[in-house]
């Protein structure tokens, strides 16, 4: 992978996709699988963290200038290294990354004394977003950051150099850091209870559902979130409220939205996928602004195409009944893949070719990954080491009738083995994951109902489940190591 980076700091050596924790945790997605070292970063990340509460974020060179953007309490000198750990102030999305990156770890390892020194540090991250008035806006009770184009680093009107939060700063609410600071709430509430504190646990709940009922309040516009809730300034048009932002797939599958309000998200896309000039409805937002710090509408983030967003979009479109878009979506991914034998961090919404803009090409790879892995395999992992499996299949979506699916966890040596057959009587999957319990929820192929369900060749009891058009099976069972489940079709 060609984004790993090893970085040699205060006598110690970190693994990290880009020194930068964002990119470094969303491409998390695709590396978890195959990392051997998956928490030096995050590690460093957590002992420096701020006696405020807030945590570093990058790690760049003296000469990188990114230390100067910032007041003094928002960086650590190395001299030593010529190295510098830096918090860019006006950023929100910085904790509950952290949350996320943490709970990835866990997933993989199971290390309970390792998330029991991890996760006082998470709370009391999450704490200083919802208490600082830096960051957290007290009348709508939501999280804020500084104007930027969603999760985005540069500020309208404010020169690039500038990364502080000031009294003059143009202050908004972006649905984006609300979502991911739901999901963190939720995140903190099973850690929680997976260490036996069930007191904390609902306490994170409780959060979690008030932030959500203020999301719902102040920034749903009926079909997808607006970008921005400005607070302190009249923003830069007039459009806010049209404007589709990449962080809407990122709410889906953080799970702030039910399934209705997740299918009018998709459906907007849809929408606009018809409507638009540019080759795909993949934006970074939509419409771009005219001009936002020097960035022209099409260029960089200010409305570029982006594969992160359509590998989002992708799988929580095979998670809400858009099965065969999500699958149409992985398949122009495709093509472009094998056109430019690589996917890029972002490309031209006309030509559709790669942008020379900087940025990880792995923050796209792993959302297409996760799509597929999470939305077209259908395999999560609800536990640790896959020992409670959510299985989701949508398989029939593709033109193949039989095929072989693998993932796992390179460290853990866990691993998942589907095998699927598709006939005119019925389809089979054959599983060996390391676990002991199967949530099942399986898509039947267009027309058909399911007559029975076999587990291991006995009959299992079942329902079905209608998912926007399309039908599931669901079924639970508790069956260690290997798994053959047989659905056979209502004849004619």
């Amino acid at each position: 992978m060609s984004d790993r980076r090893l970085v040699f700091i205060d006598h110690k050596i970190l693994v990290c996709c880009i020194n930068w924790i964002r990119d470094h945790v969303h491409v998390m997605k695709g590396f978890m699988h195959w990392e051997h070292d998956l928490s030096s970063f995050l590690d460093f990340i957590l002992e420096n963290q701020s006696e405020e509460g807030f945590f570093y974020e990058l790690i760049k060179q003296y000469d990188d200038y990114h230390w100067k953007y910032v007041n003094p309490d928002c960086y650590k000198m190395y001299p030593e290294d010529n190295l510098a750990l830096v918090r860019l102030e006006i950023e929100a999305d910085v904790e509950y990354l952290v949350v996320e990156g943490v709970r990835r770890v866990f997933q993989v390892t199971g290390d309970e004394s390792w998330l029991a020194w991890a996760l006082p540090k998470l709370e009391k991250a999450i704490r200083y977003i919802m208490n600082s008035p830096k960051r957290w806006d007290e009348e709508h009770g939501l999280a804020k950051r500084a104007f930027t184009i969603d999760t985005w680093d540069f500020v309208y009107g404010v020169p690039g150099d500038n990364r502080k939060l000031e009294e003059d700063t143009p202050m908004s609410i972006m649905h984006g850091d609300n979502s991911g600071l739901y999901q963190a709430m939720l995140q903190l509430a099973w850690m929680n209870l997976r260490l036996k504190k069930p007191e904390r646990a609902a306490y994170w709940e409780e959060k979690a559902h008030c932030l959500q009922e203020n999301m719902f309040r102040y920034l749903w516009n009926g079909s997808f979130f607006i970008h921005q809730l400005h607070l302190n300034h009249a923003g830069a048009d007039e459009l806010e409220r049209s404007r589709l932002s990449l962080s809407n797939v990122y709410d889906i599958n953080r799970g702030v939205t039910s399934l209705e309000q997740s299918r009018a998200i998709i459906r907007e896309y849809k929408r606009r996928r018809n409507l638009t000039e540019a080759f795909a409805e993949w934006f970074t937002i939509d419409p771009p602004y005219e001009d936002f710090d020097g960035y022209r509408a099409g260029q960089y983030v200010n409305g570029a195409i982006s594969p992160y967003t359509a590998g989002e979009l992708a799988k929580a479109a095979f998670r809400n009944g858009y099965e065969e878009y999500g699958w149409d979506i992985i398949q122009r991914l495709m093509s472009m893949y094998e056109r430019d034998q690589g996917i890029f961090f972002l490309y031209s919404p006309k030509n559709q070719m790669p942008q020379n803009q900087q940025g990880p090409s792995a923050w796209g790879a792993a959302a297409l990954l996760s799509a597929i892995d999470e939305g077209l395999a259908g395999i999560e992992d609800l536990d640790t080491g896959y020992r409670k499996l959510a299985f989701s299949p949508r398989f029939p979506v593709t033109d193949y009738t039989e095929l072989r699916y693998t993932t796992g966890y390179e460290k853990s040596g866990a691993m998942v083995d589907v095998r699927y057959i598709l006939k005119e009587e019925g389809m089979r999957y054959d599983i060996a994951y390391p676990g002991e319990e199967v949530a099942a929820h399986i898509l039947l192929p267009g027309g058909r109902r399911c007559r029975q369900v076999l587990v291991n060749l006995q009959k299992a009891i079942f329902a079905e489940e209608q998912v926007g058009e399309s039908l599931y099976v669901n079924f639970k069972g508790k069956v260690s190591g290997k798994i053959s489940i047989q659905i056979l079709f209502e004849q004619d």
